[in-house]
């Protein structure tokens, strides 16, 4: 047996929003969060001071942290921009008695690359000088009553503390800092009769704050406000730091005190934690809980409301300011919002039961993981359970109580959402167990990345390969060993066949032992670990494919499809996924994104979460019969948020031309570049940093790698699979002459898409300089003409392409470098009569044929159909997220 690991006393948990849990015991951060990849808003110092300083930091730090743990923190505050770090609230008497310790803490976060917003008041400072005036200071509930005479010594005063504080941390520390004393708070009158010139904030104006940080200044702003006409007024400092926070959204909100925070009424003790959802109601009803007590935790709660659940406000002593930012027990008082949580001991009681499912089966999903899940629901009927959760499902507990009063409780499964982790949920879900199962067991696997966050949670664990049995509760030393020798000797079969842990990861280990020569299932097996935490990895080496040199004549039949196909398809040779993926469509109401929610509810393994549509939004997603799906209308801010916490593995930008930008920007700039885009539109497809998704022409293996694809024009499809075999025998410009359904004008009314209009008729349009020209002359490195139009029938493009010839050939031989060109691609048929629009609507590839050649040999023209909803737009973006997402590239089509 390896030792036992006591975890010693523990100070009360805290959140670090986004990316941090708290508990009763401790709080943590996941160390996924901390391995993404991250938008840099600031340069660090790069001198030599400035690198002793960030080592000298480091090295305090690493002796009441570790450095991975400091290292995640600091992840997850380069991951947001540099307004959304922090503001901090400095009092008065912090300025005056404790300015060297604050100013050593801004000078090591400077160090690091990290520039708080600074609101300071002087309360302390400005009684003294009204005092030495002779001026008695008048209070009306609590609030200064400020009088023009008293105006000017604040504002004076105010302006001095301000420069001093700049001064000091420019001269003695060099910290490049910014004064900014006016215009950014506006504010009007609170009640001029009654407070004369004390004002309430009514906006924001963030642009000197922004500005200053550009320049890598530390913004330092004193709490004065002024009205539209100019009039200066006095605003409390911890409510203008509270209204920054609601303009900015930093991810901490700290106020420095020189109490350390709030010490609880009858113990005396600092209160480490205060979770609102679940606390507030009760510390209101406390006797101890008045004055600036009370007006301090009423002002936070009406502050956090309007604040996302990951923001939490501190309140503690300057020198914890660093501890608070960088470790996980922190100092002082944290405040977050928190949520509710409930339970239930039977199933019946619980009201969502299909949630509950979804929830354990979120980011378990395999082909057999369902049927494991409803297994394990089933058995809750006939045995003793208790589970945990909040509202939304966002995490979930199972425990199996003791079988007796001094026996230990058994998790037997936990799981939780990221956005749930972020808000704190799990942590309060964990303190609710402890609280009822005063003494519980579970496991976890070395390799979760989360182990250190369910370590905390302990009192002892105990390593066994790669499995971690961690316990609280146990005052017995010989009750703890006869435990943990259990699981030394059994492991996690200590657990039978009760755990659902267990039982799942039976299940992906038999299903992986099934795929034989294919790669094994990436998804790792079942821990009591946070699973939505955990990053999917698409293997990024792909076997070398054979490629010819040269094309030439190509007339044996017995060739490999490698030799005469240079880019032969992928099919299921190189699948490295078979889980789901979770997809997002923006730009629902067209045509084609009606297609392509048809194949993705065909497909086994694309998850439909979202569908963006500002005409339907509201109403049910009709032909989706997955899960039941609202019309949402998302906005790039929702988009970008949702990008932020990775609730998405594949974007499809189904909008019209010139619209999709807004959306990419804000995917990109949530720095989650793994997060597969597919643009349906022509946006990105002169865009040499986007790939171009047309497989049979491009290197499957680009496709395969890339992140954001390009899906090519319905008629630019066609076209270039009907020239490219041809290419180095092209003698001049070829002549593109497409005609197209009326699908392909859109839903909006227009000439084009009108039947009546239609009737007995063929309507030319763009006859030259067609989007579609230039798309196909780019991408085949060739010159086109292209000359569209659009008929009467509904679906379908039929292309008549001549293409002059540098040498004398025959139809044959012509027939043949086709055939030879897509030979084994499922989506490319070569045929000899020309194809028709009539047999290719409703198919899902393009048909190539005619091979007509003029009497001089020298010319030859080429039939080419699709049909512009499917290849020409929905299959083929389904064929790109196949290859960009690890699936086989045909799987969910129909060919």
């Amino acid at each position: 047996m390896q030792g036992i690991v006591r975890a010693g006393a523990k100070l009360a948990a805290r959140a670090r929003p986004p990316c941090v849990a708290a508990s009763s015991m401790a709080r943590s951060m996941p160390r996924a969060l901390a391995t993404t990849t991250i938008r840099r808003y600031s340069d660090r110092p790069d001198n030599h001071d400035a690198s002793s300083m960030r080592s000298a930091f480091l090295s305090v730090l690493g002796s009441v942290s570790s450095r991975r743990e400091i290292d995640q923190y600091l992840a997850q505050f380069r991951s947001v921009s540099s307004q959304q770090f922090a503001v901090v609230k400095v009092g008065g008497a912090v300025l005056t008695d404790h300015i060297d310790t604050l100013c050593n803490a801004l000078q090591h976060l400077y160090a690091m690359g990290l520039y708080p917003i600074i609101v300071h008041g002087a309360g302390p400072q400005m009684n003294k000088l009204l005092q030495d005036a002779g001026v008695e200071p008048e209070f009306i509930d609590g609030i200064r009553v400020t009088d023009k005479k008293t105006l000017g010594v604040a504002r004076k005063l105010f302006l001095k503390t301000n420069m001093d504080l700049v001064m000091r941390l420019r001269v003695d520390y060099n910290i490049p800092a910014r004064p900014i004393t006016a215009g950014v708070l506006q504010a009007d009158y609170r009640d001029k009769e009654k407070w004369k010139y004390v004002g309430d904030i009514t906006s924001i104006d963030s642009a000197p704050i922004i500005d200053a940080l550009k320049a890598k200044q530390l913004p330092i702003i004193c709490s004065m406000a002024e009205t539209e006409d100019g009039q200066i007024l006095n605003v409390n400092a911890d409510v203008a730091a509270g209204e920054l926070a609601r303009a900015l959204e930093p991810l901490k909100i700290v106020y420095l005190s020189e109490k350390g925070g709030l010490v609880h009424g009858e113990t005396g003790k600092l209160i480490s934690t205060i979770n609102l959802d679940e606390e507030y109601d009760t510390l209101m009803q406390q006797s101890w809980v008045k004055f600036g007590t009370k007006l301090k935790i009423v002002e936070v709660k009406k502050l956090l409301d309007d604040l996302p659940k990951t923001s939490s406000v501190a309140i503690i002593h300057p020198q914890y300011l660093e501890k608070e930012l960088f470790t996980h027990t922190g100092g002082g008082t944290l405040i977050r919002k928190g949520e509710s949580i409930q339970s239930a001991t039977k199933l019946e009681d619980i009201e969502d039961i299909r949630g509950l499912r979804e929830a354990l089966l979120r980011d378990r999903e395999s082909l057999d993981s369902g049927d494991v899940i409803d297994r394990f629901l089933n058995s809750l009927k006939d045995r003793q359970f208790e589970a945990f959760y909040d509202n939304t499902m966002g995490a979930v507990a199972v425990v199996f109580p003791p079988s007796s009063e001094s026996g230990f409780a058994q998790l037997a499964t936990f799981t939780t959402s990221k956005d749930a982790f972020l808000t704190n949920i799990a942590d309060n879900i964990f303190e609710r167990m402890k609280k009822k199962y005063p003494k519980m067991y579970w496991t976890v696997e070395t390799s979760d990345e989360n182990l250190g966050w369910f370590k905390e949670k302990a009192d002892g664990t105990l390593r066994r390969g790669k499995e971690n049995f961690c316990f609280w509760g146990s005052a017995n030393q010989d009750e703890a060993f006869s435990l943990m020798s259990e699981f030394s000797q059994q492991g996690k079969a200590m657990f039978g066949n009760q755990n659902l842990e267990s039982q799942l990861r039976r299940a992906a280990d038999y299903a992986a032992s099934l795929k034989h020569g294919q790669q094994a299932r990436a998804y790792s097996t079942m821990t009591p670990g946070l699973r939505t935490m955990r990053q999917s990895v698409r293997p990024s080496i792909r076997p070398s494919m054979k490629a010819t040199a040269s094309r030439g004549f190509a007339t044996s039949a017995s060739r490999s499809i490698e030799d005469t196909n240079p880019n032969p398809p992928y099919g299921l040779k190189f699948k490295s996924k078979d889980w789901p993926s979770k997809i997002a469509l923006i730009g629902a109401r067209g045509y084609t994104g009606q297609a392509l929610i048809d194949l993705l509810n065909r497909h086994p393994n694309m998850d439909l979460r979202h569908v963006s549509s500002r005409e339907l939004a509201g109403k049910k997603l009709e032909g989706y019969t997955k899960r039941n799906i609202t019309y949402e209308n998302l906005s790039p801010e929702d988009v970008s948020k949702m990008a932020e916490k990775g609730e998405v593995d594949c974007w499809v930008m189904a909008l019209p031309n010139g619209v999709c930008k807004p959306f990419v920007d804000a995917i990109n700039d949530a720095g989650k570049p793994d997060s597969v885009i597919v643009d349906l539109s022509a946006d990105y497809r002169f865009d040499s940093s986007w790939t171009y998704g047309l497989p049979e022409l491009v290197d499957r293996r680009k496709i395969s790698d890339a992140t954001r694809i390009a899906n090519p024009g319905c008629y630019a499809t066609a076209a270039q699979l009907g020239i490219a075999p041809l290419l180095e025998f092209i003698g001049g410009q070829p002549t593109v002459f497409g005609v197209s359904g009326y699908s392909g004008a859109g839903t909006k009314p227009s000439p084009k898409n009108d039947v009546k209009n239609l009737e007995n008729n063929i309507i030319p349009y763009s006859l030259v300089d067609h989007i579609h020209e230039k798309e196909i002359s780019a991408q085949l490195g060739s010159e086109i003409a292209f000359i569209p139009h659009v008929a009467v029938w509904f679906q379908g493009i039929h292309h008549t392409i001549s293409i002059p010839l540098n040498r004398t050939m025959t139809s044959r031989d012509i027939r043949n470098i086709y055939q030879d060109r897509y030979a084994g691609e499922k989506l490319v048929k070569v045929v000899g009569e020309s194809p028709l629009v009539k047999n290719i609507s409703g198919k899902h590839g393009v048909e190539i044929g005619g091979f007509a050649v003029h009497s001089s040999g020298k010319r030859v023209v080429v039939n080419a159909t699709i049909d512009n909803l499917l290849k020409g737009a929905a299959t083929q973006c389904l064929q790109n997220m196949n290859l960009a997402l690890g699936y086989g590239e045909y799987e969910g089509i129909p060919y």
